[in-house]
């Protein structure tokens, strides 16, 4: 596994103490999760810090506990205000003082948090990167000390950055007009080109850059040839009845078919797009968060920042637009650390689609090839004749993980044939050109194509040229894809896509390896079969499923009457100890997991009536 880019550093043990004291009578948390204490320990040693941590792995604990611990104010730069309204209620539910300033905010609330803000009771302010650059915020904030500059999905600084927002460029502007003051900027995606260049935006001076690993190991992945979209979807979402989850789809109007087809099987379904009215978008949403058991059908301007700890599963109708983006839309399911589904469907239209895309925008040419490039690397995980796990981590630097036992092609197997000459043919051809030049240079040369550029390097005098003239360019690109899965060949996008051989693939070239390839999707007998893996369980032995369902409808009523998600009452995770544990006191109740002073004091008595009446009847 590549390490982190800056040493790990172990907690002091008097903030040990303290954190881990606010962590329990706060928050309610037993202990930090892996990776936190690395994270807080730079934090609260006065350092700048750049943190690259799996969804779910509780990046915003990185910064509110060392707010509530330490004290003063934190500033927390988040893209969308449902965002900010959800974590200003978590925390307040959990006695902090919070608030957030948007264009939602209403005038009682703006008093309320600049009354806060004015007497020093204020912990933590929620701001756009628009509002907080545009001038307003800063002269608000004038005067007044910012203990910690918070910056969340910082991978939008970047150009390289799969969500690119202009406005996040300026933050660095920002941090300097702050008085440079301390900042931790924290995102789940970020590649090495993208890593550097938000360092380089944001920082006067480089941070400690933490990476602390990619792998989601309750999510199950799955991606599937696409074989009558429709019935695949409505398939997998029959393994899933009753339990929230995200279907992304490629087009608006693909997010209104389906959410009407599945309506009309008794989904909970919703649609969710740019190109609708912003209260219906907002209606769906609020429902999705509120519910238990809605099903939203969204394009990507849905999902950046939604909060929701118990989505079950996220499936792509169509092929994401790269690797980054597939991985944190996935990364919505299964927050709270249970089990969670995920299916990708693919096919030949979706990836003409992308390269469609990415060939008519407006973007630099220096950009297009690097969204080129991340295009090849996704749909090399859809080929991939191994784990998908192993793939996936693969790509973000991580290379020596076993196999995952929980993904499609470890649970269904794979059809292979014997590709040693294929893949010999193509090494060769890296090689012989000096492991300088990008896929389409490599398939023309192998399919002895005189282009100019290949005449301009002598690369038609070459053994190699011609040698796979057998196969269409498709098939090779395919092959490219499916070495680069294996780990036998790899490219790295910001360094104009040239290929580069390992070692595994030295082997390969040698005959000292053998080299599976998978058939062809549509060649495949298993393309159109539906996968054996099934719903993964989200409910351990002996939970009482009436009892759960008891304490969510009591959940839910009270979450209704404060006007929050109801999972910023209790999440699920807290609702299925409750229901094994059948807590009889409210000490016993607030040594459940989420349960806080705040939130024993606030819920413990009506949690615990359900628990009685229960019992009483049982």
């Amino acid at each position: 596994m590549t390490p982190p880019a800056t040493p790990e550093t172990p907690l002091d043990p008097d903030d040990r103490a303290r954190l881990l004291a606010c962590l329990s009578e706060v928050f309610g948390y037993e202990g930090l999760r892996p990776g936190q204490e690395d994270v807080l320990s730079h934090v609260m040693g006065g350092d700048d810090v750049l943190a690259v941590m799996p969804t779910g792995a509780g990046k915003s604990m990185c910064y509110q506990l060392p707010a509530v611990a330490r004290g003063g104010l934190t500033l927390v730069v988040s893209p969308l205000i449902a965002l900010m309204r959800d974590q200003v209620s978590a925390l307040r539910a959990a006695g902090v003082e919070a608030g957030s300033l948007n264009s939602a905010t209403d005038p009682d609330e703006r008093r309320r948090v600049l009354d806060a803000l004015e007497d020093g009771r204020l912990r933590l302010l929620y701001l756009s990167p628009e509002r907080l650059a545009g001038g307003d915020a800063l002269r608000l904030l004038e005067g007044r000390r910012v203990d910690l500059l918070a910056i969340d999905e910082a991978h939008c600084v970047s150009q390289w950055g799969h969500d690119f927002r202009p406005e996040y460029t300026r933050l660095g502007e920002v941090r300097r007009r702050l008085g440079s003051c301390q900042t931790i900027a924290l995102t789940a995606t970020a590649d090495r080109a993208t890593r550097d260049d938000v360092a380089r935006q944001l920082f006067d001076a480089r941070p400690a850059i933490l990476v602390h690993g990619f792998d989601r190991p309750n999510l199950r992945l799955a991606m599937r040839p696409k074989a009558g979209p429709r019935r695949q979807i409505r398939d997998f979402l029959a393994l899933h009845r009753g339990e929230s989850g995200i279907v992304y789809c490629n087009s608006r109007r693909q997010t209104e078919e389906l959410a009407t087809d599945l309506l009309a099987d008794g989904v909970d379904a919703h649609a969710y797009h740019a190109g609708m009215e912003k209260a219906d978008r907002e209606r769906a949403q609020d429902l999705f968060l509120a519910r238990d058991g809605v099903v939203i059908f969204a394009t990507v301007a849905f999902g950046m920042g939604i909060d929701k700890p118990d989505v079950r599963f996220v499936a792509h109708a169509g092929l994401p637009k790269s690797i980054e983006a597939y991985y944190q839309e996935i990364g919505r399911a299964g927050r709270d650390g249970l089990p969670a589904d995920t299916l990708t469907l693919y096919g030949l239209d979706d990836i003409r689609l992308r390269r469609a895309q990415i060939d008519e925008s407006e973007a630099p040419e220096e950009r297009k090839r690097v969204d080129r490039q991340r295009l090849n690397a996704l749909v090399a995980l859809c080929e991939a004749p191994r784990c998908r796990r192993q793939t996936l981590l693969a790509y973000f630097g991580e290379t020596d993980t076993e196999p995952c036992g929980n993904c499609d092609l470890c649970l269904d197997g794979v059809e292979t044939v014997d590709g040693k000459i294929e893949a010999q043919k193509a090494l060769s051809a890296i090689l012989r050109t000096g492991e300088r030049f990008g896929v389409e240079h490599l398939v023309a040369l192998l399919r002895g194509e005189a282009t100019e550029k290949i005449r301009r390097f002598g690369h038609d005098k070459l053994p190699t040229f011609g040698v796979g003239a057998d196969r269409t360019k498709i098939q090779w690109r395919g092959i490219f894809r499916q070495l680069y899965a294996l780990g036998i060949a790899s490219f790295e996008p910001a360094d104009q896509g040239a290929w580069k051989v390992g070692p595994q693939g030295r082997a390969a070239l040698k005959g000292e390896a053998s080299v599976r390839l998978r058939l062809e999707p549509e060649r495949s007998a298993r393309a159109s079969r539906p996968s054996r893996t099934r719903a993964p369980a989200a409910l351990p032995d002996g939970v009482d499923e009436a009892l759960l369902q008891r304490l969510k409808a009591r959940r839910l009523e009270l979450a209704r009457a404060e006007g929050v998600p109801a999972y910023v009452v209790f999440p699920d995770r807290t609702l299925i100890e409750i229901a094994a544990a059948r807590p009889d006191s409210l000490a016993a109740f607030g040594r459940l997991h989420g349960v806080g002073a705040a939130k024993l004091e606030r819920y413990g008595e009506a949690f615990l009536a359900v628990v009685r009446t229960a019992s009483d009847s049982a």
